[in-house]
């Protein structure tokens, strides 16, 4: 047993077909194009949590919660850079 470790939520490819209302062989065929990362441990696929977010975004989950996190300072940003151009117009 794994200790100290905190294991990454998986799924088995038949709840992945359930959740995005996808057949079995669709989920099958996805992870055989490599569109969804699965690891085969024996006869059987396990699906992380983190794929599935790919599948969604587009990106990983590490990426897509970072670019969440640019758009949510965007404004901010934005403020701050036109503070800044105001104060070197004025020179």
């Amino acid at each position: 047993m794994i200790s100290n470790q905190v294991l990454p939520k998986v799924y088995t490819p038949e709840q992945v077909a359930s959740m995005l209302q996808l057949s079995k062989n669709t989920v099958y065929q996805l992870i055989n194009r490599g569109d969804i990362v699965a690891k085969r441990i024996g006869k059987v696929y396990r699906i992380p949590a983190s794929s599935l977010t790919f599948v969604f975004t587009g990106l990983d989950e590490d990426i897509y919660r970072a670019q969440q996190e640019d758009l949510q300072n965007f404004a901010k940003i934005e403020k701050e850079l036109s503070k800044v151009r105001a104060k070197m117009w004025r020179k």
